[in-house]
């Protein structure tokens, strides 16, 4: 299947003759494929008696290759997926096989992607971006303190090199345009977090995704947002430098290095917000985070202190 994608890719018009004597097979296995696209990848093909078969968006495929053309410095080991359950379940999979860290699992398609307080991440076909690094981590729980919040940091730096400048953030795990979520991040650890263990950092983007009925909250894509196509392999490149540097910041100095700049790109600083626990809420102002990453409130005339888990921060209707 997909040597037949790298065939239409391009979005120009094949025949089925020609498709089958490229792919050494006969025009109904070519007719079989093509089904097989439409209604696994939900991938809209047109057939034109006489001209053949055009995927009506053309794709662009991910490749180790390209990705490492277009970076720089350190190449992470990488494993990239046609279609696969999770970026982060194949990730802890291959953690418990003893792969070495670091190393960096990409899909084209997840079918089970999953977001924080186990929501489904919608993940259509080479629309968006599926990212999972794996890290080793020693010398226990400092290295982890605001670590999620760092990572958030290093993706809208990313978003901004595209040209997203109004990228910004949400504690403690999501990238917003305006109200509009266009990103979100999911750590995963195992192993002894006082000690060594592993943290899969998986990341999100919406990057060429116009439309989709199944997201149940408020959301953009790069695309909607600067009006082209992104190339999803610069994207990638962009991404793995951007956390490298930000990443050896953190294992360096702490989240304390980063506290002023994260609260300057929260969009919801000073603002009146919800934050939900189980069936409690609290109502307070936004006042940033500490210097381990919790977020700051002021609940009737009090700073508060309160740590990341499962938790929701919302705006206030009134706010």
């Amino acid at each position: 299947m997909l040597k037949l994608l790298n065939l239409l890719k391009d979005g120009r018009f094949h025949s089925g003759q020609a498709l089958g004597e490229a792919m050494g097979v006969s025009r109904s296995a070519v007719w079989k494929q093509l089904q097989h696209l439409e209604s696994e990848l939900n991938l809209v093909i047109h057939k034109v008696r006489g001209r053949g078969y055009q995927l009506a968006v053309p794709l662009t495929l991910l490749e180790s290759e390209v990705i490492h053309e277009h970076g720089r410095g350190d190449h992470w080991p990488l494993w990239i997926h046609e279609t696969i359950d999770s970026t982060n379940a194949e990730a802890l999979r291959l953690i418990a096989r003893g792969e070495s860290a670091p190393f960096l699992v990409l899909a084209e398609q997840q079918t089970a992607g999953r977001g924080r307080r186990g929501r489904q991440w919608v993940s259509p076909f080479a629309e968006n971006l599926y990212y999972s690094l794996v890290l080793r981590v020693e010398g226990g729980m400092r290295q982890l303190e605001g670590l999620s919040l760092v990572v958030g940091l290093a993706v809208m730096r990313t978003l901004q090199v595209f040209g997203l400048d109004a990228a910004g953030l949400k504690w403690p795990n999501d990238v917003l345009v305006g109200e509009r979520k266009i990103a979100g991040i999911l750590l995963e650890l195992v192993g002894d977090p006082a000690d060594v263990c592993h943290v899969v950092l998986g990341i999100g983007i919406n990057v060429n995704m116009q439309s989709n009925d199944r997201v149940d909250q408020q959301w953009t894509s790069m695309k909607r947002e600067v009006g082209g196509s992104i190339d999803r392999n610069r994207l990638v490149a962009q991404l793995n430098q951007q956390l490298q540097h930000e990443l050896a910041r953190h294992r360096r100095y702490g989240f304390a290095a980063f506290q002023e700049e994260w609260e300057q790109a929260n969009l919801w600083q000073g603002r009146t917000v919800s934050l939900i626990a189980g069936s409690n809420r609290i109502d307070g102002v936004m006042l940033g985070v500490d210097g381990l990453g919790a977020l700051r409130l002021e609940v009737e005339g009090v700073e508060k202190s309160f740590s990341a888990g499962e938790l929701s921060l919302r705006l206030r209707d009134d706010s």
